[in-house]
């Protein structure tokens, strides 16, 4: 079968499977009682169901099956690692979603999904021997896995965003494609659309207002997505044009989300209040203040990423590693300013995040 058309059959199976599966999981949530329930740092005024992420990864996990079984790409150790990280990230998800889990625990469970991503890669030398290596592949997964966490707060955010971000890896992928890294390629490409098409089917239903939540396992699933395709996408990219200066490119393209847990790190530090608690101070409650909208800063949430995904194909197309550095310095000036203007927007600070709390 032709690649594309097999791409085009994954996306369209994710997203009708998703769709058609997130009412029932809606049910069994609140028939379970398992709900975010509101509170001073929530925007919502009532209980939602609070288990979109499995609804997302399940639709995601069962497609790479049926991409494995259908023989669209071959079962292989680093897809088997792929999704036992997935795995892991998810059920730490849940299990956080439910009961609640310490940091450290948490963290555990981060850890152990991106080392069972890295080993079965092979990718514990991309950047150089292991102790260079690993310290910076597990940072970046783990600060995205939390990041994406951060970033959820709003109707549809990273919903949507990740959608198109996961676009933006297949046309990485579909036009970085050498004959040397043909497998490499089509692994991102059918994953991607995979993602893309469980995140869209899962979109009605999240996006404003909201019939269910992510949860955590939804958006460190999705943090997970981005940061390991990422990496690979950086590794097909330096490899595609041979040059290590590409590893710029997933920076690039996920910019958006440091974008926001930098400027969220920031404020709170400065302020004196705590980076780990929740809070109505991030880049997107911001914008919706000075829009009026949950719906209008879902959308200009999304604009800004497919200026984002458009610009860096763009950028990898034109084949300057001058002209990728240029972009890159110049996306970090654009959002210094949007973080100057953003943080003169008055916020909301609860009581347990107010200077001097403990």
């Amino acid at each position: 079968m032709n690649i594309v058309y097999s791409c085009i059959s994954v996306f369209i199976i994710a997203f009708l499977a998703v769709y058609s599966f997130t009412p029932f999981v809606i049910r069994y949530a609140l028939r379970t009682n398992f709900v975010d329930n509101p509170n001073a740092r929530k925007i919502h005024k009532t209980a939602i169901p609070l288990l979109g992420g499995v609804s997302v990864f399940s639709g995601f996990f069962f497609l790479t099956i049926y991409i494995i079984f259908t023989k669209l790409h071959t079962f292989s150790w680093p897809i088997l690692g792929y999704l036992a990280g997935a795995i892991i990230i998810t059920v730490v998800g849940v299990i956080d979603d439910k009961r609640g889990m310490k940091p450290i625990t948490k963290s555990l469970g981060q850890l152990a999904a991106c080392m069972a991503f890295i080993y079965a890669n092979d990718l514990t030398t991309m950047l150089g021997p292991v102790y260079i290596t690993l310290p910076i592949l597990i940072l970046w997964m783990v600060g995205l896995m939390n990041a994406l966490n951060f970033l959820d707060n709003m109707d549809g955010i990273i919903t949507g965003m990740s959608g198109i971000l996961a676009l933006g890896f297949y046309a990485f992928s579909f036009i970085s494609k050498t004959p040397g890294m043909i497998l490499e390629a089509e692994f991102i490409s059918l994953l991607s659309l995979a993602f893309a098409g469980s995140v869209f089917g899962f979109l009605p239903y999240n996006f404003n207002p909201a019939k269910i939540f992510l949860g955590d396992a939804g958006s460190m699933f999705i943090g997970y997505f981005l940061s390991t395709m990422g990496i690979l996408t950086g590794n097909l990219a330096v490899a595609s044009k041979g040059d290590k200066l590409y590893f710029l490119l997933p920076v690039l393209l996920l910019s958006y989300a440091i974008f926001d847990i930098s400027l969220v790190s920031f404020t709170r530090k400065r302020d004196g209040r705590r980076i780990s608690q929740g809070g109505k101070d991030h880049s997107t409650h911001r914008i919706g203040t000075a829009m009026g909208s949950a719906k209008i800063t879902a959308i200009f949430v999304y604009l800004i990423n497919i200026i984002i995904v458009l610009i860096t194909i763009i950028v990898f197309k034109m084949e300057s590693p001058q002209l990728l550095i240029l972009s890159t310095v110049l996306f970090a000036v654009i959002f210094l300013f949007l973080g100057r203007k953003l943080d003169q927007i008055p916020i909301i600070v609860p009581e347990n995040q107010k200077k001097n709390k403990k």
